[in-house]
């Protein structure tokens, strides 16, 4: 006979199981509707897949799995979805979560099935990808993921398996009269489950020894099988994970530890029938075995009820007497929680509903002052120190909690049933531990924001440093091209002796890009224009005072007039400038008129040359990487070769052209083609500058409205062409439209303000 060993502290609370285990397992009808919480489990909720109207089969999938700590929802019963929305949830806190309303049809039609005869036949991780798709999660504790538990990493060799049959909790008995029951299966559970582990040393199964008849049954299912039946006294709470492994195998889990880094994996044996069920018969997690008990009832007794079915729904099935309750807890007495309604669904980790009347479980009395007794410490069962956790939970000492090993608590409520000043230890424990994981994941967010700031800066250094490294290498090419240019013009000029009428249209050129009047009217227009804005300053700054606005609002407008009067004073220095110095020659203009019409189109095929071989750099890393910029990049590639050979056509033209034409004819149609391109440039920029010089300051006003408005529809335009592209750079084109809305209600806002002010 295995030997089993004890553990430390623990209680003997009244156990208060006979009430419900008088009748077997019991079914309810159907109710009319189901709620389906989408995470019914720890590690991140479920998707929802299915769309309101939708119709469903029994055991189809209605929230996939995301992630690997995870679990999927299906469907309890046949009906149409016709909700998909917030709804209360059985949780201490009280709060709603994201659920799927099912409205049953009463018909409760079964998707098909895909059932497995022998799983021998099948590798194990197919078998685990089974369990996964069919929801399970723990279903005597918090609701781990099942398949997860049964992956253990490879450096992790599982020697021994448990089953948990304790179920130590007063009132519980859903695992007690499951084991009754249905033996068979769950030892057949248990020898799959060793499959999936490579098949353990040791198959335990532990129950404590107040249930004989189970114990009896489980004895006679596993007769010819390698599991073995372990019978240890009773005692509150060797149902836990831990203790459990400490009672069958005399070895304790470390601190912040997994029972797998030492080799044991337990399970609950209702989960572990349900595994079975998933691989042998192909059903997913739909119902599970529930204790409804409470002097507050007309019938108390296990059922097998469908998840997501409402609870006040199955205490009107058992006679509920409202008035006489003292409060519905889910759970047992010990760690269990009340809730205020009774329209919470079942789910997956409902154990139990008791709805105790007054007199069975009377207010809880009024804490008093710790009087330091020590019997708290006596009693936890994790060999913690709860006088201590009390004293660092008030003062919200997170780092004394966590040095002080406060999530070893298992939460079971020992210390809160022996301590005579009837302090609620539990719900402290849990406060912080809520507050210390909300900590956790804001250091978490605040790290990833950190260390994405932190690369988004990086990269735009990097692309700054490149960006000036190629501005630089342009400057330097442009200077080198400039004395080529001018090294050609002098060996142009010295050959064939530049006509007058070259060297007048040149002189217009030059006298065009450096037009002092148009200059001059440009540095009045800015010298105004500041006037204007220091007006405007000044007028709403001198309005505000006498409205007695608040200090920002004095303090914001003054910083505003004082960078306005920077700005005029900056205007009147370049205008001061202006006088006291003579135009200019441009010598690139220069360069430009006096090139030949052969040396433009050269010089246009060299530079469309240079962006083709950048373009194609830049096109096969995109290659490489699946850039989502492929497209455009293969685009622009396309235009840049289009754009090259249209250059190498009009060249072959042009020397086709000089080929036959003599060459004083050549220098005749080179005088005449930079005559009149000077000679254009000149009047285009003269009546350019009249119009602007004629124009009122209303005339200019509407012109610039009429100009935001054309760039602002273009650049809603390419916002939308970019969001229906799901562009990488739609953030820089929506800051582009705010920016120019930003300019245009500025404006309007000014003409409006100067319309009034002429009024």
């Amino acid at each position: 006979m295995r030997p089993v060993f004890s553990i430390h502290g623990g209680v003997h609370p009244p156990e208060n199981k006979a009430q419900s285990t008088a009748e077997p397992i019991a079914v309810i009808p159907l109710a009319k509707h189901f709620i389906l919480p989408l995470n019914q489990h720890i590690g991140a909720a479920a998707q929802a897949i299915v769309t309101l109207g939708q119709k469903v089969l029994k055991g189809e999938v209605l929230a996939e799995a995301q992630g690997l700590v995870s679990a999927p929802v299906h469907a309890p019963t046949s009906g149409e979805i016709i909700a998909i929305e917030e709804r209360p949830v059985p949780h201490p806190s009280g709060l709603s979560a994201l659920s799927i309303v099912l409205q049953a049809d009463g018909k409760d039609q079964w998707t098909e099935l895909s059932p497995i005869e022998d799983y021998h036949a099948h590798a194990p991780q197919h078998l685990l990808e089974i369990v996964r798709n069919a929801g399970i999660a723990g279903m005597g504790g918090a609701g781990f993921p099942t398949a997860v538990k049964l992956n253990p990493r490879s450096d992790q060799h599982v020697s021994t398996l448990i089953l948990n049959g304790t179920e130590c909790e007063p009132y519980i008995t859903a695992d007690d009269v499951l084991m009754r029951e249905r033996a068979e299966e769950i030892v057949a559970g248990a020898e799959l489950l060793a499959y999936l582990l490579k098949q353990p040393k040791d198959i335990l199964i532990g129950v404590e020894d107040n249930k004989p008849q189970a114990i009896e049954a489980l004895q006679k299912a596993a007769q010819n099988s390698s599991v073995e039946i372990v019978s240890f006294p009773t005692k509150y709470p060797s149902g836990g994970e831990k203790q459990l492994i400490e009672i069958l195998t005399g070895k304790q889990v470390p601190s912040g530890a997994i029972p797998a880094t030492i080799g044991i994996v337990v399970q609950n044996v209702g989960t572990v029938l349900a595994a079975w069920r998933a691989v042998r018969y192909g059903e997913p997690l739909l119902s599970r075995i529930t204790t409804i008990v409470g002097d507050s009832l007309a019938k108390q007794r296990n059922i097998d009820v469908p998840l997501g079915t409402p609870i006040e729904h199955i205490l009107k099935e058992h006679g509920w007497q409202q008035e006489r309750c003292a409060r519905i807890v889910i759970g047992g007495p010990m760690m269990g929680f009340a809730i205020d309604h009774a329209d919470v669904p079942v789910i997956k980790t409902t154990n139990c509903v008791l709805v105790p009347s007054t007199e069975e479980m009377p207010a809880q009395p009024p804490a008093q002052a710790c009087i330091r007794c020590g019997m708290c410490a006596e009693a936890c069962p994790a060999s913690l120190l709860p006088q201590q956790l009390l004293w660092y939970s008030q003062s919200e000492n997170h780092e004394q909690l966590r040095s002080h090993n406060l999530f070893d608590c298992i939460e079971c409520g020992a210390c809160s049933y022996v301590c005579p000043s009837n302090i609620p230890l539990v719900q402290y424990y849990r406060a912080s531990k809520g507050e210390i994981r909300k900590q956790d994941q804001e250091k978490e967010k605040s790290d990833r924001s950190r260390l994405r700031f932190e690369s988004r800066k990086t990269r735009i250094e990097k692309a700054e440093a490149e960006k000036e490294a190629k501005r630089l290498a342009r400057k330097k090419a442009a200077e080198e091209a400039k004395k080529i240019q001018a090294e050609k013009a002098k060996l142009k000029q010295s050959d064939s002796g530049e006509s007058n009428i070259v060297s007048a249209a040149i002189a217009a050129a030059s006298e065009k890009a450096v037009d002092p009047e148009k200059e001059k009217a440009k540095l009045e227009r800015a010298f105004s224009s500041a006037e204007s804005r220091v007006s405007r300053a000044k007028e709403q700054l001198q309005k505000a005072q006498d409205e007695g606005a608040d200090d920002s609002r004095i303090e914001s407008l003054k910083a505003r007039l004082k960078q306005a009067e920077q700005k005029l004073n900056e205007a009147q220095n370049k205008l001061a400038e202006f006088a006291n110095r003579a135009p200019a020659t441009s010598e690139r203009v220069l360069q430009k008129l006096a090139a030949s019409p052969q040396e433009k189109v050269e010089k246009a095929i060299a530079s469309v040359e240079k962006r083709l071989a950048s373009a194609e750099e830049k096109l096969a890393e995109a290659r490489e990487n699946n850039s989502p910029t492929l497209a455009a990049l293969e685009q622009g590639v396309a235009k840049l070769k289009e754009k090259l050979e249209q250059n190498r056509s009009e060249l072959a033209q042009v020397k086709a052209e000089s080929g036959t034409s003599t060459p004083s004819q050549t220098a005749t149609q080179t005088e005449d083609l930079t005559l009149n391109a000077a000679q254009q440039a000149i009047e285009k920029a003269k009546a350019k500058a009249a119009a602007q010089a004629n124009l009122s300051a209303e005339e200019k006003q509407a012109q610039q409205l009429e100009s935001l408005l054309s760039r602002l529809e273009k650049a809603k335009q390419r916002l939308q062409k970019a969001e229906a592209e799901n562009n990488e750079n739609v953030d820089a084109f929506r800051m582009g439209v705010d920016k120019l809305q930003a300019k245009l209600d500025q404006a309007q806002a000014a003409q409006k303000e100067n319309s009034e002010v002429g009024s």
